[in-house]
């Protein structure tokens, strides 16, 4: 079932003088339950398409559907709603905040939840417990290794239950074998229903989706199933 619906979607920024085109016409369909992994080189705008799919920005032009419901149609508050409640971000440099524990920071989504304080802590301590580090509860993130401190970022990201994950560079400040562990769980994640968009430079990672999707200056150079 189609999930994500991106018709000729451009983005301009405009500095001083100048109009830079970061996307020039983007069309692609993302179906529910799908792992799209999304690449290309520095200034491709594989960052920006992210931005935009996970309602974080708009586009200059084109249409853009989300569950069957144009965004540009929705409000700030819907467009809020939807990145609370179905959408889970991880990204590369974590937004952890160092002087909360690791607890507070998975509850951190529930901050304009209507959820009651008893099952925050609950779906908060669940979330901790699938990424392993039901020990961890109490620490600082100051006091964690980095694959510890993008595992606390992956609970954050599931507190709320969503069901769309979109990881920008998840990896990008993690060791080889803490970088695979992310992904295997990510993968996992996967498996279990969740739509996962990846945006990575790195190829070993990208090897983790299901379809791979190219971009090179603002265009979509390919689009390929993997042999998963």
């Amino acid at each position: 079932m189609e999930l994500i619906r991106l018709e000729q979607i451009k983005k301009d920024y405009v500095m001083g003088e100048t109009t830079y085109s970061a996307l020039r016409g983007i069309d692609m369909t993302i179906d529910k339950g799908e792992f799209v992994a999304i690449m290309g080189p520095s200034g491709s705008g594989k960052s920006t398409l992210m931005h935009i799919i996970g309602c974080l920005d708009s586009p200059t032009s084109g249409s853009f559907l989300l569950d069957g419901k144009d965004v540009s149609e929705l409000s700030d508050n819907d467009l809020a709603s939807i990145r609370n409640e179905k959408i889970g971000f991880i990204f590369q440099a974590f937004n952890l905040l160092q002087r909360m524990t690791v607890l507070e920071n998975v509850l951190l989504p529930f901050t304009y939840s209507s959820v009651s304080q008893k099952e925050r802590k609950e779906r908060a301590l669940a979330a901790l417990e699938m990424v392993g580090l039901t020990s961890k509860v109490t620490n600082k993130t100051n006091q964690l290794s980095g694959g510890q401190i993008q595992r606390t970022a992956i609970a954050r990201s599931l507190v709320m239950n969503p069901s769309i994950i979109f990881a920008d560079e998840p990896t990008g400040n993690l060791d080889s074998t803490t970088s695979h562990e992310i992904m295997d769980f990510i993968q996992t994640l996967n498996e279990k229903g969740n739509t996962v968009v990846l945006v990575t430079h790195e190829d070993d990672i990208a090897k983790y989706a299901k379809r791979i999707v190219r971009l090179k200056d603002g265009l979509i150079l390919s689009d390929e199933l993997t042999k998963k």
